[in-house]
C-alpha cells in the first residue's frame, strides 16, 4: 500500500473526528501501529484540531452548538480557521468535529518503531547506567534502596522513551512497577527546562487515543539524580514526556512532545 496516498487519502482526518466505522477504526489502528509515518501525521492533525478548539472555543458553548446547528439547518457553512495546513479534508466539518473533540478529548497515538532502538540497549548497560545514577544521589538511604529494588526486580517492566520531532536528541526511560502501581522516570537525557515550564509525564491508552497524566516534574534541575517517582494506577499502553507551562496543563502540548514509548507487549 502506498502510505502517502493512504494519508492524503482524508481518512485519518475522518479517524480523528470519529467518522468512521469500528471496522474501519481497527483498519487506521492497524495502520498507525505499522506504519511511523501514519502516526505522527495522526498526531499532527490531533494537534491542529486541538489548535482550532481553542480558537472557536466560547464561555457560553450552548450558544456555540445553537449556532452550529442552525448553520447546518439554514444550509450555511461552518466557520473555518486557518491553522497553516490547508491541505486537510476535515476542515468542510470543522464545526461538528470541534464539539466531539471538546468533549471526547485530545487523541494521542504512539508508533511502534522504538522496539528495533530499545533492544539494542542490553539489560546490563541500562543497570550499570541506573546504579551510577543512584550512586550520585543525593536522597535517603531509603530512597536508594527502593531505586536498587526497581532495577533488579525482573517484574519492573522498562519502556525507553525516545525523542520526538525537534526533540529528537532527547531520551527517557519509564521503570513500571504494576503491582505498586507506580513508575520512576529515568530523565537524565533531558535538558534542564526553561524557566516558568516544567516536565509532564502522561500515560496513553491507544484505540481511542486517550493520554492522562501521571503529574509534573517540578524539582527537575535541583535533582542531579534526574529519577522521579510518580503514581500511575492506568492500564497504560506508551508514556510520553512533553514541555507544559509551570502546574502542568490538562491536555499535553503536542509541539512540546520531547520523548515518546510504546509499552511492548508481554
Amino acid at each position: 500500500m502506498d502510505v502517502n496516498a493512504y494519508i492524503d487519502s482524508g481518512i485519518l482526518e475522518l479517524y480523528v473526528a470519529g467518522a468512521l466505522s469500528d471496522a474501519e477504526n481497527e483498519a487506521v489502528y492497524a495502520m498507525m501501529q505499522k506504519h511511523p509515518e501514519v502516526l505522527q501525521e495522526v498526531l499532527q492533525i490531533e494537534a491542529a484540531v486541538m489548535k482550532l478548539t481553542a480558537a472557536a472555543s466560547q464561555k457560553d458553548t450552548t450558544t456555540m452548538w445553537t449556532g452550529i446547528k442552525n448553520g447546518i439547518k439554514e444550509g450555511e457553512a461552518p466557520k473555518v480557521i486557518t491553522i497553516g495546513r490547508s491541505r486537510y479534508n476535515w476542515v468542510t466539518y470543522t464545526g461538528w468535529a470541534a464539539s466531539i473533540v471538546l468533549a471526547a478529548g485530545l487523541l494521542w497515538t504512539l508508533n511502534q518503531n522504538q522496539d528495533l532502538k530499545s533492544d539494542i540497549k542490553m539489560v546490563e548497560t541500562q543497570q550499570s547506567e541506573l546504579e551510577f545514577q543512584i550512586e550520585r544521589s543525593r536522597n535517603s538511604l531509603e530512597e536508594t534502596k527502593t531505586l536498587l529494588s526497581v532495577l533488579r526486580d525482573s517484574d519492573i517492566m522498562q519502556v525507553p522513551l525516545e525523542g520526538q520531532g525537534d526533540f529528537n536528541n532527547t531520551y527517557a526511560k519509564v521503570y513500571w512497577d504494576k503491582n505498586s502501581e507506580r513508575v520512576f522516570i529515568d530523565a537524565q537525557g533531558l535538558p534542564d527546562p526553561p524557566r516558568g515550564k516544567v516536565y509532564q509525564v502522561w500515560s496513553l491508552k491507544l484505540s481511542p487515543l486517550t493520554p492522562t497524566s501521571l503529574g509534573t516534574i517540578d524539582q527537575f534541575t535541583d535533582d542531579p539524580n534526574k529519577i522521579f517517582e510518580l503514581n500511575n494506577p492506568n492500564q497504560s499502553e506508551a508514556f510520553g514526556i512533553t514541555l507544559e507551562p509551570a502546574g502542568g496543563s490538562e491536555s499535553p502540548t503536542m509541539d512540546q512532545l520531547y520523548t515518546l514509548g510504546v509499552v511492548k507487549a508481554t
